[in-house]
């Protein structure tokens, strides 16, 4: 049983189904309530996060913390967003070019 929230940081994370997902580097921490809001885990599984980026996890996405941390959640794949460029501002990439 963990006495204090920082032992959470090092443990090793899974998803529902098993798969590795990174290691706790950091708690997301709510200041008003007190309380972990998420866990922060870095150098991700590739299979599970685009180029292995840093996620947060929602705190209510586990299932269950011991020796490892259980997840009851987690998306299939963790896509890197692209931010699609307007039509007027292509347009203008293209007359100055």
């Amino acid at each position: 049983m963990l006495e204090e929230a920082s032992e959470l940081i090092g443990l090793q994370v899974y998803t529902p189904k098993g798969i590795y997902l990174g290691t706790v580097n950091n708690l997301v921490v709510d200041l008003e309530d007190s309380c972990v809001d998420g866990l922060f885990i870095n150098e991700t599984n590739p299979l599970l996060v685009e180029s292995s980026k840093s996620v947060n996890v929602p705190y209510r996405w586990i299932s269950s913390v011991g020796d490892i941390v259980l997840l009851k959640y987690f998306p299939k794949k963790v896509s890197l967003k692209k931010s699609p460029k307007k039509k007027k501002e292509l347009s203008e990439e293209i007359e100055s070019v």
